[in-house]
């Protein structure tokens, strides 16, 4: 389930609610019962680096290596 980050403008409290998709516009109030709360733009990051090895063709995972049948 996906978890999106709101924070209280009375407070100024971060918090997290998890939620359905289906219910991502819905409002949250604060874990101090504030209801002026704004969603916050979430970005994930996934890094690697550059000496990190390739994968090989045809080694293994899900696409390459047959587990899907």
């Amino acid at each position: 389930m996906p978890r999106y980050e709101y924070r209280c403008r009375s407070c100024g409290d971060t918090f997290e609610v998890n939620r359905p998709m289906a219910r991502s516009a819905d409002p949250a109030s604060c874990p101090e019962g504030h209801e002026d709360t704004v969603k916050l733009l979430s970005a994930v990051a996934v890094g690697g680096t550059k000496s990190a090895p390739a994968p090989s063709a045809g080694g293994g995972g899900c696409c390459g290596g047959g587990c899907c049948s």
